[in-house]
Parts: C-alpha cells; sequence; structure tokens
C-alpha cells in the first residue's frame, strides 16, 4: 500500500472545512512550527526530506529555499504556483478543489520558514470556483486565528492572497509569474538575477508548486527523515499523479516514488490496465512538454531492467531511450492513437501559448505546427521530418524560458521512436487522411 502523505483525508465528508479539516489534524503543524521551532530549522527539515519542486522541474525545495536572500528591512514573499496549465496535468486543481485548508497550512508553515509576511497563490484564471473555495479556506484559517496579525499569540504575521492569472499558460514559468502578479504582461525574465535575490516587486522570492507546499505540514508533524525514508534514493516522498488516457481508470493517484511503471499502469490500485481488446502503444509520462515513450521503452529501461515512477529511472537514457517525470501528467496511448495527430496537437498548442519574446520559440513553433498539419492532412514530403527536427533542435536551449524546450522535445521524440508511422503519412496521404484511420504497421505494443 502506498503511504497517503497528501490524500489520507481526501474521502472524510466535509473536508473542505475548517472544522472537519482541523478534527483530522489539520493545523498541527501551524502549531508545531510557530511555537516550536525557529524558520532555520524549519528549512533544514525540508531539506532533509529531500522532497523536489512537484511543478515539474524537481529541483531540491530545500535548496531553493536556502538560497533566498534576507537583506536588512527587506520584504519577502512566498508564491504558490497553481497556474497549472500544462495538457494532462490536472492534480494541483484536484488537492485545491478537496483539499484547500492543507495547501493553507503549508502556506502559513512555509512562509514562517522563509520569513514572508505576505504571500500569493496564483491560480489560473479558468478556476475561479477554486479560487472562491480557497478565498473561503482563508476566511476560515483567519477567524480561528491561523492567519493575519499575531497568529497564535507568536507576533508573527502573515497576510494570504488569492490573485487569479489570466489563462496564459507562460505564466506557468516562474518569471512570467512574477510579472504578471505585478500586473505586466507575463513574459519570462532574464535569468540572473533569480527570484530569490529579485523576484516579486525586486524583492527576494520563493514560487513553489501546490503539491509541493503541501507536502510541508506533513513534514513538519513527522520531520525530514522519515519523509526521506519513503520513495527511492533521490526520489524521495510521495508524487501526485495525473492519469488520462487510454486506460480503465483515469484519475488523480498519490504513489510512492520507485513504483513500477508497469504496476502503475496495470494494477487494479491504479489505473487498471489498457481498455479492454487494446494494447499499449505510447506513454506521455510527465505532461505533454516531456518526451513521448514507446510501450516497449516506457515499460523497460535498456538494460532491461523495470522503469520506475521516480526521477532518475524515467530519465534513465537521456533523451533517446528517456522521458521525464516533469509534473506527473501520464497521459497513456493505445494502438488506436495517431502519434502524428498527437503531436501536430502538442504543438498547436505550443505555437498557440508562445509569449513571443525569444525570435526561435516565435517562429520556430510556428513551423513545426504548419509542417505537422501538412502531413497530417496528406500534404507532407519525406524532408519535412529531417526539417521538423532540425527546427526542433534551433529551438532548444535557445530560449529565456522552458517552453521553447517544452515544444521542442515532444516533436524530436515523437519522430525518434514513430518515424514509421510518420513516413507512412506521408506515403499514403489517401489511407492517412481517411476517417479513423490509424497506422498498423510495425510497432512494440505490450
Amino acid at each position: 500500500m502506498a503511504t497517503k502523505i497528501l490524500t489520507e483525508h481526501i474521502a472524510v465528508p466535509g473536508i473542505e472545512t475548517f472544522d472537519v479539516y482541523r478534527k483530522q489534524g489539520g493545523y498541527e503543524a501551524v502549531e508545531k512550527a510557530i511555537k516550536t521551532m525557529t524558520p532555520e530549522a524549519l528549512v533544514e527539515e525540508v531539506k532533509k526530506s529531500g522532497v523536489r519542486g512537484r511543478g515539474g522541474a524537481g529541483f531540491p525545495m530545500g535548496m531553493k529555499w536556502s538560497f533566498l536572500a534576507k537583506p536588512e528591512g527587506v520584504p519577502r514573499y512566498l508564491v504558490c504556483n497553481a497556474d497549472e496549465s500544462e495538457p494532462g496535468t490536472f492534480k494541483d486543481h484536484y488537492l485545491m478543489k478537496n483539499l484547500p485548508h492543507l495547501l493553507i497550512e503549508g502556506m502559513i508553515v512555509s512562509s514562517f520558514a522563509l520569513g514572508a509576511n505576505k504571500s500569493f497563490i496564483y491560480v489560473r484564471g479558468e478556476l475561479m470556483y477554486v479560487i472562491h473555495i480557497l478565498e473561503k479556506a482563508i476566511a476560515e484559517a483567519k477567524a480561528a486565528g491561523f492567519l493575519g496579525k499575531n497568529i497564535l499569540g507568536s507576533g508573527y504575521d502573515l497576510e494570504l492572497i488569492v490573485q487569479p492569472g489570466g489563462g496564459a499558460y507562460i505564466c506557468g514559468e516562474e518569471t512570467a509569474l512574477l510579472e504578471s502578479l505585478e500586473g505586466k504582461r507575463g513574459n519570462p525574465r532574464n535569468k540572473p538575477p533569480f527570484p530569490a535575490v529579485k523576484g516579486l516587486y525586486q524583492s527576494p522570492t520563493v514560487v513553489n508548486n501546490v503539491e509541493s507546499i503541501a507536502t510541508t505540514p506533513w513534514i513538519v508533524n513527522n520531520g525530514g527523515d522519515a519523509y526521506a525514508a519513503i520513495g527511492i534514493g533521490r526520489s524521495t516522498g510521495t508524487k501526485l499523479i495525473s492519469a488520462s488516457g487510454h486506460i480503465n481508470r483515469p484519475g488523480v493517484y498519490e504513489i510512492d516514488l520507485g513504483l513500477p511503471v508497469e504496476d502503475f499502469i496495470y494494477a487494479d490500485e491504479w489505473c487498471g490496465g489498457i481498455r479492454p481488446g487494446h494494447k499499449l502503444k505510447a506513454v506521455v509520462a510527465g505532461g505533454s512538454s516531456v518526451p513521448i515513450l514507446p510501450a516497449n521503452l516506457i515499460m523497460n529501461l535498456t538494460n532491461g531492467d523495470k522503469r520506475l515512477m521516480s526521477y532518475e529511472s524515467l530519465s534513465e537514457g537521456g533523451f533517446q531511450t528517456g522521458t521525464m517525470l516533469g509534473s506527473g501528467g501520464f497521459i497513456v496511448f493505445d494502438e488506436t492513437a495517431c502519434i502524428v495527430r498527437n503531436t501536430w496537437n502538442f504543438a498547436r498548442f505550443y505555437h498557440h501559448e508562445s509569449c513571443g519574446q525569444c525570435s526561435p520559440c516565435r517562429e520556430g513553433t510556428g513551423w513545426m505546427e504548419k509542417v505537422l498539419h501538412r502531413i497530417e492532412y496528406g500534404h507532407g514530403h519525406q524532408q519535412d521530418l529531417d526539417l521538423l527536427i532540425d527546427v526542433a533542435k534551433k529551438i532548444e536551449g535557445n530560449t529565456i524560458c522552458p517552453l521553447g524546450d517544452a515544444a521542442a522535445w515532444p516533436v524530436a521524440s515523437a519522430i525518434r521512436h514513430f518515424r514509421n508511422e510518420f513516413e507512412w503519412h506521408i506515403t499514403n496521404p489517401h489511407e492517412a487522411t481517411q476517417p479513423g484511420a490509424v497506422y498498423k504497421g510495425d510497432m512494440a505494443l505490450v
């Protein structure tokens, strides 16, 4: 059985309210942190836990906290990145909707650790009903003395603000988010300086994901070492996975990191296997921005070992035979899925969401969408495949923020692993463009 750090009480009736959450042990971490621990001790526990950023980058959270500059007389800020616009990822939405007080408690503990007296939760604009849920939870916590002035008589003050975004994917990038919070267009900033030195309002700022912040109450209550004992290697703790696609049980699952991918896909406790009568063709393991892998590579490593749900195992082999855990947006495809159409769909998204600030991304994403469109609709040429790979290479690593990489990786990996399918679309345009037509050639199905 998996450890339930985040979702242990998610099925308790009324858990979204302060009273029920409190009866389940809620806000005990705030009491312990503020009454018995120093901010430095809190940061140390998070460092010991080894918890890594759950928004996609996987950078150690405690290390990020320790980088925060602390100049005298300058305010510090904690910003929760709840923009969650990555296609295939919906676990933060699930957490905020069902356990709003867990996030609020995590924000209080984390803000105290960082010395922040004003913190923000930046939520994607499409989720207005979730914003209302969070605002109600904040009002309840404030009425109970856990927010506002002199929290629990400690002398510590904290104001917590929920800010809706404008629906732009680019604002999931931390510096674009900060620009948006300041009322500007959400363009990513050049780094350095990093937000830890000059972030919101040019003051030291930490930006963390919803899931990352929600782990802190458990770490405070149980200790960093206890958290580090869960998982495998440097992939410590649990991870929320948004599972979707051609599986029997789509949904959000909390798993111990290190769970075999095969178990996650086929066990009744998790995804429940591929839908009846079909076989696994491919998986996008960490949201639309990570490389797609065919079934034979997602189930096994190149040395024959089982692939695990961890940062290290999924990335083993680099982008030739590996991928990334990313944000945990686990999209499963069976043999009825058209990889060409899926890749074109992703390319459309990234072209639309590019902020246009960097030429390689602004122009390159447009070219990838156009070329993939003509392949999908029967007008492709063999040289288009090398053209797409060339454009992807010119985008990758040449932009201010990772959106360029996010657009390039899915295209390059799809051609790398499914080139025969792309070539079939080009050489059999009449057949490939028929309604429901799918490549049935040589495929490594599981």
